[in-house]
């Protein structure tokens, strides 16, 4: 991984501290302190792994001389009863890391096998799958990393990495050229260089944004299909293009048709099942 190692172990650690307390007094009080053992991850139903990589991470942060074996990669695609790992070293520790590794594994799981599912759907035409901040508080870099493992693609990760001008900051502003007017005026007194998007409404709206300077990407809000597709029309490539709003897995595919260039879509992070994944231990 590319990312801040650190930031991400510091993420584990506050976990680990939720979780673990004090001690892990089960285990403690029966396992004896040098007791040695083996345990593998068992996937129990269809889907994509997810999250191997932060597993070897929370199993480090528990225990620096566990071992763990990969047979499998992110990404890949598994079917129940499929092994994806083996740790080893002392039982204490795999028990402790146990329920950490699972709940994060099991959430990036889901989310990288709904991602998949969706960019399957997107097959065969130019649109790539955006996720959104629809996350879960403390896990968004988890969840998103997941969304890349599936092979969708990250929108902005917070508030502070893109100008996205939505339905209220436009009201709240007097109108889309205020709204802009302002950015503009913002960007450079700042000296930021950050991408702008601007959510429309209405091809009203989207005219009105072709009128501006400094619009990277438009997003179509509750376009339906027919709609998206005049819009794009009428952009001409002008402008990176987004539709978003009530997309889902199953209604997906005529948007991407209608000839956008990405498709938003909460329902990647916001309501996904997690994968069932079990440790169990092995001789």
């Amino acid at each position: 991984m590319q990312e801040d190692i650190q930031g991400i172990r510091l993420m584990i650690q506050r976990a680990l501290q939720e979780d673990v307390g004090v001690g892990d007094h089960s285990s403690m009080a029966c396992i004896p302190h040098d007791a040695l053992s083996k345990a593998h991850l068992l996937v129990k139903e269809d889907g994509v792994i997810a999250g191997l990589e932060i597993a070897a991470i929370v199993f480090s942060e528990v225990d620096p001389e566990l071992q763990l074996h990969f047979l499998r990669k992110d990404g890949d695609e598994l079917c129940k009863g499929d092994v994806a790992f083996i740790v080893s070293g002392r039982a204490r520790s795999i028990l402790t890391a146990e329920r950490l590794a699972l709940n994060l594994m099991q959430r990036m799981s889901g989310i990288a096998t709904r991602t998949r599912y969706v960019t399957k759907m997107l097959e065969g035409t130019a649109a790539k799958v955006l996720d959104t901040r629809k996350t879960t508080p403390g896990l968004r870099y988890f969840e998103k990393l997941a969304v890349r493992i599936g092979g969708g693609v990250n929108h902005r990760f917070g508030l502070f990495d893109m100008i996205m001008l939505k339905d209220n900051h436009i009201d709240y502003a007097g109108g889309i050229a205020k709204a802009m007017d302002r950015v503009r005026h913002y960007l450079k007194e700042n000296q930021l260089d950050l991408p702008v998007e601007v959510e429309t409404r209405n091809m009203d709206e989207v005219e009105e944004v072709l009128r501006e300077s400094g619009v990277h990407r438009v997003m179509l809000d509750n376009f339906t299909p027919e709609q998206v597709k005049e819009a794009v029309d009428l952009i001409d490539g002008r402008l990176e293009t987004e539709a978003s709003g009530g997309i889902t897995p199953e209604n997906v595919r005529p948007y991407a048709e209608a000839g956008v260039d990405y498709v938003s879509m909460g329902a990647l992070t916001h309501s996904v099942r997690n994968l069932d994944l079990s440790l169990k231990a092995i001789d």
